[in-house]
């Protein structure tokens, strides 16, 4: 998944004690963002082999460190301690760590079996990357109620905050079609994985200008 990953993180930032928006969309990709440094640093592997799945061209082969649900956990662990430190809520923490769970549970559906429960076989996935007609409508189905759960819960306070979140919605879902049926693969892992690193933040400082623009869950009750 690319986009879905963002659902729950929009859905859970309607939450009155969510965490800020941005910060629960680096907690979407939280174990793709350390996916591809680890590749970087020859830790973690892939290839790109165009037509290994209908949807994707990755090969993920050796990922035990953070597509392991072991290793999710100690992620998720990790990332809701650090959160509700942060933001003094227990509830806050407990929302970030559920959505770097959700990585996993959702790359379950999609993945050919290359994830694992702990970093070695059995290999685990259902493979829905090979079933477009599944796939495609699942993610996507996905982000969209998360951005209306969003919506509904972080009502806009100004016109441009409308504007913003329409905008993000079909950013978003414009880059998913072109990653989908673009036909342009990078040239190599190391390249993928900076694309991934550089794509993921711009999404997460795009979040941040959007959740400027939105109200409290407590503000639109008043």
């Amino acid at each position: 998944m690319f986009i879905g990953h963002f659902g729950p993180a929009l859905a859970a930032a309607a939450h009155e004690k969510a965490p800020p928006l941005p910060v629960l969309l680096i907690a979407a990709q939280l174990t793709d963002f350390a996916f591809f440094g680890f590749v970087l640093a020859d830790v973690e592997a892939f290839r790109i082999i165009p037509g290994f799945t209908a949807l994707s061209p990755f090969d993920l082969y050796h990922m035990p460190y953070t597509h392991s649900l072991l290793g999710t956990v100690v992620w998720a662990a990790g990332f809701a301690i650090l959160t509700g430190m942060i933001f003094r809520s227990r509830v806050a923490g407990l929302l970030g760590g559920a959505v770097v769970l959700s990585h996993w549970l959702l790359d379950l559906l999609t993945h050919v079996p290359d994830l694992t429960l702990a970093g070695r076989p059995p290999l685990l996935g259902l493979g829905l990357w090979d079933v477009p007609a599944i796939a495609i409508p699942l993610e996507i189905g996905v982000f969209v109620t998360g951005l209306w759960l969003y919506a509904r819960g972080r009502p806009a306070i100004s016109r441009r905050g409308s504007w913003l979140l329409g905008g993000f919605g079909v950013l978003l879902l414009a880059a998913q079609l072109v990653n989908w049926f673009g036909g342009a693969f990078p040239d190599s892992a190391d390249a993928g994985a900076q694309e991934g690193l550089l794509a993921f933040t711009v999404i997460a400082l795009l979040g941040w200008a959007v959740s400027k623009w939105r109200a409290a869950p407590a503000a639109s009750a008043r």
